[in-house]
Order: structure tokens, then sequence, then C-alpha cells
């Protein structure tokens, strides 16, 4: 039996970002006066978390920023005093507020990446800012690409296919969604005609006070007959943005991962590492353009296996 000091603790945090006079991309580093050490913004994941969720709740408890969530970024494993570690994170542009000090942070700087490598004490640090400055893909999302929820199966619903609703682990998995989602700044919500599709998003959609549109050329009936016109829909919904935020979308299994594979996405945790995955109440979270596409797929947003009971 291993003890608590070997039992690994999961951890979250954010590369947080902001462009500087003259465009400069510089990023926010933190002292903790506890361990008199320069740092990024993390913490433990609270029981039922999802890393991505701890991710946003500590940036926002140890700097007071107001964050977007952007791309996920390097994970880092490390010995610490209390065992094994491992973070998760995630690159998170600034979008309001202002440092407030408070118990675990005494002072937060902007620099520039550079100066930040040089400033941070922990290498595993300088490797997260390291990728905060790629530039072979973009920083941010624009579309939020969601398979449909579970909803039972077809051959046990007595009615018009589209008319099938969730089951109650999709009632559920739309209800996560709502939770998780808003941490990319949804402005937009649509889904493909189906019930399932739109009563996927209806709890996101209703947690932002947005209207739920329509994608009727990413339904499976309408793909079909025009698979070009969908493969569009996407395309212009990932043109770049001068305010961050994305557009949500719920689509089917027979359309989706056409879609990827028109935008030259690969997968290599599927058969092959060709056909991209798409399971139900699954995310596609898209940026960019083919041949600088940022594609981060989220089977689920499970509570973290390895977060406190």
């Amino acid at each position: 039996m291993s003890s608590l000091a070997d039992r690994l603790q999961p951890a979250a945090g954010g590369a947080v970002w902001r462009l500087g006079d003259g465009g400069t991309l510089e990023t926010a580093v933190v002292h903790r006066p506890k361990y008199d050490d320069w740092s990024l913004p993390k913490g433990k994941l609270d029981a039922g978390e999802h890393p991505l969720q701890a991710a946003v709740r500590e940036v926002g408890e140890e700097t007071s920023l107001q964050v977007v969530v952007g791309r996920r970024s390097v994970q880092t494993r490390y010995a610490h005093r209390h065992g094994p570690k491992r973070v998760d994170y995630w690159t998170m542009q600034h979008v309001a507020g202002d440092f407030v000090v408070n118990d675990e942070v005494d002072e937060l700087r902007w620099l520039p990446v550079p100066e930040a490598c040089r400033l941070v004490t922990h290498a595993h640090d300088a490797a997260v800012l390291e990728d905060l400055a790629r530039t072979d893909v973009p920083r941010t999302p624009t579309v939020l690409l969601v398979r449909h929820a579970s909803a039972g199966e077809r051959e046990d619903f007595d009615g018009p296919d589209d008319a099938r609703p969730l089951d109650s682990r999709g009632r559920a998995q739309a209800r996560r969604l709502a939770t998780v989602l808003r941490a990319f700044a949804p402005d937009e919500v649509l889904a493909a005609p189906p019930v399932r599709c739109r009563q996927t998003l209806t709890p996101l959609a209703q947690a932002l006070g947005l209207p739920l549109g329509e994608a009727p050329e990413l339904g499976e009936d309408g793909f079909g007959a025009d698979p070009a016109a969908g493969v569009a829909t996407v395309q212009r919904l990932l043109q770049p943005r001068a305010t961050p935020g994305v557009t949500v979308v719920c689509s089917q299994g027979g359309a989706i991962p056409s879609v990827l594979m028109a935008l030259g996405v690969r997968h290599p945790g599927s058969a092959g590492g060709v056909w991209p995955p798409s399971a139900k109440g699954s995310v596609w979270v898209l940026g960019g353009r083919p041949g600088a596409l940022l594609a981060d797929y989220y089977r689920d947003f499970p509570a973290d296996p390895d977060a406190p009971a």
C-alpha cells in the first residue's frame, strides 16, 4: 500500500498572457512568499474538479485576474515534498481585473516571455512559458465543436430519429458542459436540428443568456446533402477574432469526423492515427487554419481520478 507521501498530487494552472506595448507578448509571473519563489499561478484540485476547472479557479484566486481559457498547454511532473506532483496548464488571456495581494501571492509581474523564463525559479515553469510563446498554432480557439450528449439507442425510440431526446446520462453531460465551457467565453451557441443536439446546448445557452441558434448544415441530413457547406461554416467560424470568445456548435457523429478530416485534423489516439474521435458529449476546441490549426479533443470533463474524494 502506498503512503500519503507517495500519492500523486494533481494540480492545474495557467500561462496567463496579454499583449503589451507594441504587441509584445507578456505573461503573468507570481511570487509566493511561503516558498519564496517566482512561479506560475496554479493550485491543487478540489474534490470533483476537472483540471480545467481547477486551473481557472486557482488563477482567479491567486491573481484576481479575469481570464478566458485558450489551448491546452503542457503537463509538468516533478517531485514535491508531499509526493509526486502533476500540473496541467492552459493558456489564458487576461481580459479584465488587476492583481490583488492575497494569502498565497504577494507580487505579480507582467513580463515579456524571455524575461519571465529567466525569472521563474523552476525549470518546469520555463517549459510552460516556452509553449506559450509558440507561433505554429494560435493561443486562443474560436470554435467549440460538440457531439451531442447521450440519447439512448435509435432502435429503442418510438418516433422520428430527429425527435429522440437525451437520456439521463446525456442530461448530466449537458449540465457538465454548461459548467465547464463557460471558461472559453462563448458568445454564440448553435445546434443542428435534432432535439438531442438542441438539448445538449440548452443549459449552456440559458446559463449565458444567449439565444440558441441553428446550424442545419452540420446536422447529419444537411451535411450528407452538402458536405462542402458544413465544412465552409466551420471554416468561417475559425476566422481570427478581434476579441476573445468562441462559437459553440453542437453536431452529430455523421458529420464531425468528416469536418475535422477536411480541416486536416489527425488524432494519434484513434485507430490508425487518422480518423478523429467524436464520442457523445465530447468537445473539439478549434482555432486557426489548416496547417496551423489548434485542435484539442476533450472526451469528457470528469472529475480527476487523482483529486481528493
